[in-house]
This record gives C-alpha cells, sequence and structure tokens, in this order.
C-alpha cells in the first residue's frame, strides 16, 4: 500500500490534470485509454458498463466527457474496499449505447487492439497517456529518495503500447521500461529528469515544479554531504601522512642524525612541520616559500619528506 505522503502527491498530480480544458479529440483519447483499463463490460438481462475510478473528481471527468461526446446518461454509484482502510471506490454506469461508444474509442475487450485511429496528433497521443495515467497511474512523493512512477495495466498488450507510445511517439525522449508484478503489467520511469519531463506533458506544471523543487534542494544537500565527506577523508589522509613525518622527525632527532641531511631548506621544512601538525602538503609549501622567499613546490615538499621518511627507515 502506498504511504499518505506518496498517495497525497499522486493524487495533487491527478487533480490538476483533471482539470485542464480538452478539445474533443483529447476527451475521445483520454476516454479510450482509461476505459481500457478501468471500464468493466457486464452482460445479463440489461447490460451496463462499469467504469471504476479511486477518484472522485477522475469519476466526474469521465462522466462529463461521456455526457458531452456521446450525449448519454451514465449514472453514479460507490462501493467500499474491504481493504485498504475500506477506501471508496467511485463508479460510472453506461447503460445505453454501450457499443457506439466503445467502438468510437477504439475498444474491444476481447481483442486489445491498438487505438491508433485516435492518436494521429501529439495532443491526442498526451491525453491518451493522460487517461492511462488517471486510471492505473502513481508517482511517488520528491521527499522520497526513490523517484519512481508508473502506470499498472491488467494486459500486457496494454503495458506495452503504453510504453511504446512514451518512449517513440513524443518530442521527448523517454526510456520507460515494463515488468510484471503481481499478475499485473507495470510501466514504469525511475530516472528523475524523465518525471519531471512526464509530469510537463501530462500537464501537471504546478506539482512539477514541486517535484523539482525538492529534487534540487536533495541535489544540492547530496553534493554538500559527498564535499564534505570528501574534506573528512582528506583531513584524516594528511593527520597520518603529519604524523609519519613527525615520527621520522622524532626519529633523526634522537640519533643525532636529522642535522646530517642538510641544507636550510629541509631543517626549516621539519620546524615548519612541527609548528604546523594539522597543515597539509599544499600548506606547508606556502609556508615553506614564505620562510625562504623562494617558491617552494607542494612535489618538493612531498620529496623531501620521503627523504627524511627513507631516512628514519620507516618505509
Amino acid at each position: 500500500m502506498k504511504g499518505d505522503a506518496t498517495f497525497s502527491f499522486a493524487s495533487r498530480v491527478k487533480e490538476e490534470i483533471n482539470r485542464l480544458e480538452r478539445d474533443e479529440s483529447e476527451k475521445r483519447s483520454l476516454l479510450s485509454a482509461f476505459l481500457r483499463q478501468s471500464a468493466h463490460l457486464f452482460y445479463g438481462k440489461k447490460p451496463y458498463l462499469d467504469i471504476e475510478s479511486e477518484s472522485a473528481l477522475t469519476a466526474k471527468t469521465i462522466y462529463l466527457y461521456l455526457h458531452e461526446l456521446y450525449e448519454v446518461n451514465a449514472r453514479f454509484s460507490y462501493t467500499r474496499s474491504s481493504a485498504f482502510h475500506h477506501n471508496l471506490r467511485y463508479h460510472v454506469i453506461l447503460e445505453e449505447r454501450i457499443d457506439e461508444v466503445l467502438d468510437d474509442l477504439s475498444i474491444d475487450f476481447l481483442i486489445r487492439k491498438s487505438p491508433l485511429k485516435l492518436l494521429n496528433d501529439l495532443k491526442s497521443r498526451v491525453a491518451f497517456l493522460v487517461g492511462a495515467f488517471l486510471a492505473g497511474g502513481s508517482v511517488n512523493d520528491p521527499i522520497s529518495s526513490n523517484y519512481h512512477l508508473e502506470i499498472v495495466s491488467a494486459h500486457e498488450e496494454e503495458a506495452l503500447f503504453l510504453k511504446d507510445l512514451l518512449n517513440h511517439h513524443l518530442n521527448v525522449a523517454f526510456h520507460a521500461k515494463t515488468i510484471e508484478r503481481r499478475g499485473k503489467y507495470v510501466l514504469y520511469l525511475k530516472r528523475s529528469n524523465e518525471i519531471s519531463d512526464f509530469l510537463i506533458i501530462l500537464g501537471a506544471k504546478e506539482c512539477c515544479l514541486d517535484f523539482e523543487n525538492v529534487r534540487v534542494d536533495r541535489d544540492f544537500a547530496n553534493i554538500g554531504n559527498r564535499l564534505d565527506n570528501f574534506d573528512q577523508a582528506n583531513f584524516s589522509k594528511t593527520l597520518l601522512a603529519s604524523t609519519k613525518q613527525l615520527k621520522a622527525i622524532e626519529v633523526l632527532e634522537k640519533e643525532g642524525r636529522l642535522s646530517a641531511l642538510g641544507g636550510e631548506k629541509i631543517q626549516m621544512l621539519v620546524e615548519i612541520r612541527k609548528k604546523h601538525q594539522d597543515a597539509s602538503m599544499e600548506e606547508i609549501a606556502k609556508l615553506l616559500s614564505e620562510a625562504l622567499n623562494s617558491e617552494v613546490s607542494k612535489s618538493n615538499v612531498n620529496h623531501m619528506f620521503r627523504k627524511i621518511i627513507e631516512e628514519a627507515h620507516l618505509e
């Protein structure tokens, strides 16, 4: 079961895209995708089409689009699930002109044919994806560290069609994948930039802005953590090197061999290291350059310390 935060963000996305204005071709494409996922045809004394949604607002959208396009009078009902904390499920029940509606939406529940005649331009393809997302989509809240957007389908053909549509028939490059999970087929995106692009394509611009703001904040925090870790690693490395150098200096001083190394530069280097035990090689080089009034490189400092360590037989 999704957590409250995840459900809340997914619901906000669906609420935003439900409220968008659409023309007739877009409404038809959206209905086609939604009914493929969420409609069930029941035969009996009087056949009826049961269109189900977890969202009252989405159910209202479906009802309005059916009425506007086909002038049919559907009715509402709801059921309460015995699982998932007794969540309500909303139903739009269609009892008239069912075959006409399904044929116009290129829906055949037996053959599962692709609705290519409805998707002859970009806006219709986008509307089809909107319908699929309203029916079976979810997206993790950006505050989670796991970026994930998915659309669940009951049929493999539907999931594969959505994947092809998303990856090859939009003006943005996606890398959507599909998996089977508990008898369902899941189309998913895991790249944060692709999730942002998908939200924009759906028309959820406000939610996308929220998603991006959280993502950018987290990325900056992660960069800061990495820099802190890098600085800590460098500091630890500096302390280890300094400890070894000071040990070598102590050995040579006790044995009276330090002066034998000769030269003002190396003697000054020893004094600077003893005085600045936490300094890095770069800082030592700068201090030595100032003391000698002459440029001393970091590699030169490293070379002199290696000589001291070798003389003390600490290698």
